[in-house]
């Protein structure tokens, strides 16, 4: 019996090795295809350590910030191949989309200050693989009712891929910490709001979440989350074995889910491994706060949170929003404000099955303890939109014209679009036209025979701004005169 038991035991392991070489043969027959790495795969600027940004104040923060740009510069910048010389290449310092050509560099931090004495400060915190460039656009709806708005970079983003390869989601905690007591510093009264988007909405809610048990952090009046990464895929969880292959040096592109082209003059197209793995982890310590939170009942000193999401998300998962987070939070006059497909659109059996039933797999049944609100379509043959609202503690809703309407191609928003305006010159549908970041990725249709293009096509389709961009503008507006 213990001879069969043992041969069982080795033909188990023998297949479980078969298995796993099996997939790191895939992997790194996978990871060797397209293009290869550059000098922005492989440069790391080296970024302040989380206990080097606790101690830190805002000019070492930004004397550091320098440091990394100028370690871009004169590795990357000044030292590319003439094969890398291409308008197409955000580091061709030539190119029209190289961001020091601009009267602003938005891959850094920045802070708008108001007109006059400040009435309070908010915080805002871009997403993976972002810039502050996200926030620009809610950072003036701040600073343009007073208050002092502040937009850190976080390490390892706004410079090359590569610095994502050593940044982890502590580094941008700590970096969060540091951009709130800088916001405080700068006005030391009034109400403190914290913004985040998607990586950055994950940041915000820890954040908050910390401060009720720290005194040390000053605690926010007032939560907003857009597009939030509450949830992702459970692909990310697994994601660091697909880097396994890359301690070989001959397969360090395995360290990398995609290798592409930066046209983008503000955030990265390329994604290293390293970064879904942060992305999983920040998440899961989220989840894991609110829970503990709720279980010793200190979540109900949370401030009210006002979440904005696309139903639609193929990056974070909108169920968790509402089961992670919204099932746990007390009746503070929070809110979720979700963005239904467009129902006018005429794309039928295009879409996938079960898009047109993801609204109402999603709202959650009976009454709620925050409010619910639903921009959708007037009718299903009508192209304008109204707001459905459930107040916290009913269930009949009541409806509210909006005066927005979806553009006719659009079947939905998407993860990126929120934050943007369709007047945004990089990501709107209709952009200012003085609004000039050398290309304009929002009103790209692109048509053509396939493999001709750069990159996946998909990344071009995104819908990248936010057509109801104004009744977020009001609702945060809302919170302010509040």
């Amino acid at each position: 019996m213990g001879r069969k038991l043992t041969r069982w035991a080795r033909n188990i392991a023998a297949g479980a090795l078969i298995v796993v070489l099996t997939i790191f043969a895939v992997r790194v027959w996978e990871s060797q295809r397209g293009a290869p790495l550059k000098p922005w795969h492989l440069v790391v600027p080296r970024e302040l350590s989380r206990q080097e940004i606790d101690r830190a104040d805002w000019a070492g923060w930004l004397a550091a910030e320098n440091n990394v740009f100028r370690t871009v510069a004169e590795e990357v910048i000044r030292e590319l191949p003439d094969g890398d010389l291409v308008p197409e290449n955000r580091y061709y310092d030539a190119s029209p989309v190289n961001p020091a050509r601009f009267q602003t560099d938005w891959n850094r931090t920045f802070v708008m200050e108001p007109s006059g004495p400040p009435t309070g400060a908010v915080v805002l915190l871009h997403g993976l693989t972002d810039s502050p460039f996200s926030m620009r656009h809610l950072a003036r709806l701040y600073s343009d009712r007073g208050f002092v708005a502040l937009a850190i970079r976080l390490p390892g983003h706004g410079t090359v891929p590569a610095g994502l390869t050593d940044a982890t989601w502590e580094d941008w905690m700590a970096a969060t910490r540091l951009a709130v007591r800088e916001a405080r510093r700068k006005a030391p009264s009034g109400a403190l709001h914290i913004v985040g988007y998607s990586n950055g909405g994950a940041l915000a809610l820890k954040y908050a979440l910390d401060a009720l048990g720290d005194p040390a952090l000053p605690k926010p009046d007032r939560i907003v989350l857009v597009s939030p990464m509450i949830g992702v895929t459970s692909f990310a969880r697994f994601a660091g074995l697909a880097a396994l292959p890359a301690h070989f040096p001959a397969f360090a592109k395995a360290a990398w889910l995609s290798v592409v082209p930066e046209f983008n003059p503000f955030k990265y197209n390329s994604f290293p491994v390293a970064a879904a793995t942060q992305s999983h982890r920040l998440t899961q310590a989220v989840q894991a706060a609110v829970r503990a939170r709720a279980r010793d009942g200190v979540i109900e000193g949370l401030a009210p949170v006002l979440t904005f999401q696309s139903v639609m998300d193929f990056t974070v998962s909108s169920s968790a929003i509402l089961s992670a987070l919204y099932a746990h939070l007390p009746a503070n006059g929070s809110e979720i404000v979700l963005f239904d497909i467009n129902r006018s659109a005429r794309f039928g059996p295009l879409l996938r099955r079960g898009s047109e039933y993801a609204l109402s797999r999603l709202l959650p049944v009976g009454p709620q303890r925050f409010r619910i609100t639903v921009v959708t379509n007037v009718s299903p043959a009508d192209a304008d939109v109204m707001a459905r609202v459930i107040e916290p503690g009913e269930t009949a809703e009541r409806s509210e014209a909006l005066g927005l309407s979806y553009p006719r191609d659009v079947y939905s928003l998407s993860h990126v679009a929120l934050p943007f305006p369709v007047q945004d010159g990089l990501y709107g549908v209709e952009p200012d036209r003085s609004d000039d970041f050398g290309v304009r990725l929002g009103t790209l249709a692109a048509r053509g025979e396939v493999g001709v293009l750069l990159v996946n096509l998909e990344s071009l389709m995104r819908m990248s701004s936010n057509p109801f961009f104004p009744f977020l503008a009001r609702r945060i507006g809302e919170t302010l005169r509040r």
